[in-house]
């Protein structure tokens, strides 16, 4: 039965992302993408961890997906972009896909020929672990995360905010 319903949210998070690849609407792009999120949290309760499922779909799903809608109902989406920014932008998302293909070997080498190294015996997987983790070990990364998301919400409202004299 797991495996039916890995399926269903596995075709869920692809076709998603698949349509949202090939929309012109950003407002239908962001919904699309609250789907994948939310079928990825599915999957991450099939994996027998409650607590990144529920982070998923509250944190990803609700709070960041907020930010995208204000964003694209800020952006005026009615002018066309400029030939020469068309260019720069189709050469900057062919090198990040060249980058996320690289990813995907490497995670689908690892998935194949696992290393003989496991989860450590001792590794937290509760709220309440996570928590003493994030808050004491990983304290400076946590801060540096939640530094650079409000830089890009800083810079997200600044870039909706200019106006072209025209």
């Amino acid at each position: 039965m797991d495996w039916v319903i890995f399926g269903i949210l596995a075709f869920l998070c692809v076709g998603s992302v698949a349509a949202m690849i090939f929309s012109r609407n950003p407002a239908h792009n962001a919904l699309l993408l609250v789907l994948c999120f939310a079928s990825l949290g599915g999957v991450f309760g099939l994996l027998d961890a409650p607590f990144a499922a529920v982070v998923q779909v509250i944190v990803y799903s609700g709070a960041i997906m907020v930010l995208f809608l204000f964003a694209v109902m800020t952006i005026n989406l009615k002018k066309g972009q400029a030939r020469e920014r068309k260019r720069k932008i189709y050469a900057a998302s062919m090198i990040l896909a060249a980058v996320l293909l690289v990813e995907l070997a490497i995670v689908a080498r690892k998935a194949f020929w696992p290393a003989a190294e496991s989860v450590p015996a001792g590794a937290p997987a509760e709220p309440v672990g996570i928590g003493h983790l994030l808050f004491t070990r990983y304290l400076y990364p946590f801060e540096i995360t939640s530094i650079l998301l409000i830089a890009a919400l800083v810079g997200a409202l600044v870039m909706a905010g200019k106006k072209e004299s025209a």
